[in-house]
Formats: structure tokens, C-alpha cells, sequence
């Protein structure tokens, strides 16, 4: 299950349990949305009491920002204390425009996507 707040230009999104496709395609969705208005579009990943996920939304998430939206996003925050998903995050940064940083804080991250 996820959540989405949009304010502005940030997409806040919150994943709880298991993130599946249908989740994805949620967020991809609203991103697209997001994406319609104008100025940078930040990202703020709340993954901390996210489960699992699995093998087909890994597979989107590469398709969308790798190929598809790779030069759209701004700033990209991933907040979790799973050092898998740290690596991943970092790991990404080479195959997208956008400066990603992973936190385990959620108020830092916030104050820096915003920021």
C-alpha cells in the first residue's frame, strides 16, 4: 500500500508493506501528473515501513526513471534504514539526471528536497 501528497513541485510518497505493481502504477500516475507542471519535480520516498516489493515493480521503476524519465526529476529522497535500499538508491544515481540521497531521518530528508 503507498500514500501520495503532492505540494507543488514534491511528490511525497509513503510505502507500507508490500509495494506491488498496483502501487506503482499508482505512483506513476500521479507522477505523470506531477510532471505536467511547471518548474523542478522533487521526490521524497518514505520506505522505512515498506516490507518488501516485488520483481515486477523493480522492473517499472527501472523502465520509468531509467528510460522514460530520466532527465525529469530534480531531487529524489529516500528515507530508510535498510542499507539494500541505501545501495540501490546510490546505485541509481547512475542511470538518472537527478541528485538522489538516501536518509535514514525523515525531517532531513524533507528539509533537503524541499530545500
Amino acid at each position: 500500500m503507498i500514500t501520495l501528497q503532492q505540494n507543488e513541485n514534491l511528490l511525497n510518497v509513503a510505502v507500507l508493506g508490500e509495494f506491488t505493481l498496483a502501487d506503482f502504477k499508482q505512483f506513476e500516475t500521479q507522477a505523470l501528473h506531477v510532471l505536467q507542471s511547471p518548474g523542478e519535480i522533487n521526490l521524497l520516498f518514505d520506505l522505512r515501513d515498506m516490507i518488501d516489493y516485488t520483481v515486477d515493480v523493480a522492473w517499472e521503476e527501472i523502465k520509468f526513471f531509467s528510460r522514460e524519465h530520466n532527465h525529469d526529476f530534480n531531487k529524489i529522497a529516500v528515507v530508510t534504514d535498510d542499507q539494500w535500499l541505501t545501495w540501490q538508491a546510490w546505485l541509481s544515481r547512475l542511470f538518472v539526471d537527478a541528485d538522489i540521497r538516501a536518509f535514514s531521518d525523515y525531517d532531513e530528508a524533507q528539509a533537503w528536497v524541499q530545500g
